[in-house]
């Protein structure tokens, strides 16, 4: 077996939290460089450091939003609530994403936020409808390419997305 997908299976926690807490930083560190036109962390030292640990606790709370809305999704095609078609293939990872970042993805955002204003010690939420628009125009995409694949690789896809995301919009930053 991959060495990969036997760390993932026998440590689904911690290989959420230690991939996205690498991934989610480094996606953020590489936006914020975009933006300055140099080599930059995203906030001091300390803060970036408690950024890895938010990362890495989103992580968390991402693998077990993807384990729930994998049985809510189910759950409405078992009581007839989607077409079969929604049942399998990339019609099962349409239907998971759309539904994933439609009735999860906003208040997962909303936290990270939170966690954000803690450790740079800010207060308020603007730039959020800027954050839940990706969910239409990335994640729901990015995310039906993550969930077409094997449930071991979900979570490290979804945190490599994070660098995609942090890339696109550090170059499309004002």
């Amino acid at each position: 077996m991959n060495p990969y997908v036997q760390w993932v299976i026998q440590n689904p926690l911690l290989s959420a939290a230690v991939q996205f807490g690498l991934l989610g930083t480094l996606g953020e560190t590489i936006s914020v460089s975009l933006k300055a036109r140099r080599l930059r962390l995203p906030g001091t030292w300390m803060q970036t450091v408690a950024k890895i640990a938010a990362w890495a606790l989103l992580g968390v709370v991402i693998k077990y939003g993807f384990t729930a809305m994998r049985g809510f999704t189910q759950a409405l095609l078992d009581h007839d609530l989607l077409p079969d078609a929604l049942g399998q293939g990339w019609g099962w990872a349409l239907a998971l994403s759309v539904l994933t970042n439609t009735f999860f993805g906003p208040q997962m955002m909303a936290f990270h936020r939170w966690e954000d204003n803690l450790i740079l010690r800010r207060r308020g939420y603007a730039g959020i409808s800027r954050a839940w628009w990706t969910l239409v125009w990335f994640w729901i995409p990015a995310h039906t390419v993550t969930f077409s694949l094997p449930k071991d690789y979900q979570i490290g896809l979804a945190a490599l997305w994070s660098v995609a995301l942090g890339i696109i919009m550090g170059f499309s930053r004002k």
